[in-house]
């Protein structure tokens, strides 16, 4: 397949990308998002996300093969100088690949689980994409049958996310809508609702999460609003034995997440 050769950071596809990677308007209207590095690129394509083009620099990218991205699909391919790729791409560990690929639909129309008893992660509000990142990586490692975000504050094509993520943006089962219609979408599946917070909660370690639940985080500032626990089946708490009252949100989340595993025989 021939590649376009691209030697100047003003050409058009050049300011593209780092309008897609600076400005969530733009990844927005485009419905196009950028990925950086070899890992990252497969996870997204192992996630069925289209890969729309292909930049790479011969230079830095030593042995990695360009066959391997473009099996199954039909990039447009550019090859860019080094001062070119140093330009557009974040960080300097990044095998000199990057990508641009098509964003999903996230509605929770398209959320859909394949056992009967699904273990759903909600985060409302979430703003930090470290925090994010992190959430999606612990989402990952306990395989929860979805990652469910209401009234996001951050894109989640964001550069930082997706880095902060390690790829684990691509591998995880991710919804989208305000706080009513997830606690809609809840119901109407059956599913339990467990709200992590301070008041009229019971230890975590007492509830049974072996039947279909969602693990609902708040942020660590203000926690979960109101409706959440107006609608929350039962609040739960991890006990703190210091002088603070809670942990980080992704740290919190993962002892929970892995708890119901556990009760589960995983």
């Amino acid at each position: 397949m021939e590649a376009k050769v691209i030697s100047s950071a003003q050409n058009p596809l050049i300011k593209k990308i780092l309008l897609l990677k600076e400005k969530s308007r733009e990844r927005r209207k485009s419905g196009l998002f950028v990925v950086e590095g070899q890992r990252e690129i497969e996870l997204a394509q192992k996630g069925k996300y289209r890969l729309q083009t292909l930049i790479f620099c011969p230079e830095i990218m030593g042995t990695i093969s360009i066959e391997a991205f473009t099996t199954g699909a039909n990039p447009e391919m550019v090859q860019v100088s080094e001062s070119v790729y140093d330009k557009i791409a974040h960080r300097g560990t990044t095998e000199g690949i990057i990508a641009i690929m098509e964003s999903k639909n996230h509605g929770l129309e398209h959320i859909s689980f394949s056992n009967t008893s699904p273990l759903v992660l909600v985060a409302e509000a979430p703003e930090k994409p470290g925090n994010i990142g992190a959430l999606l990586r612990t989402a990952d490692a306990a395989a929860v049958d979805a990652v469910l975000i209401a009234n996001p504050k951050s894109d989640l094509y964001s550069p930082n996310i997706i880095r902060s993520s390690v790829g684990c943006l691509f591998t995880n089962q991710i919804g989208v809508g305000t706080t009513d219609e997830i606690i809609s979408f809840l119901q109407t599946n059956q599913i339990k609702i467990y709200c992590a917070a301070l008041t009229a909660s019971k230890n975590y370690v007492d509830c049974d999460f072996k039947a279909a639940s969602a693990l609902v985080m708040g942020t660590e500032a203000t926690g979960l609003t109101e409706k959440w626990l107006q609608n929350s089946d039962q609040n739960i708490i991890i006990p703190m034995q210091g002088e603070i009252d809670s942990m980080n949100v992704s740290v919190s989340a993962a002892i929970l997440i892995f708890e119901a595993k556990r009760q589960r025989g995983f």
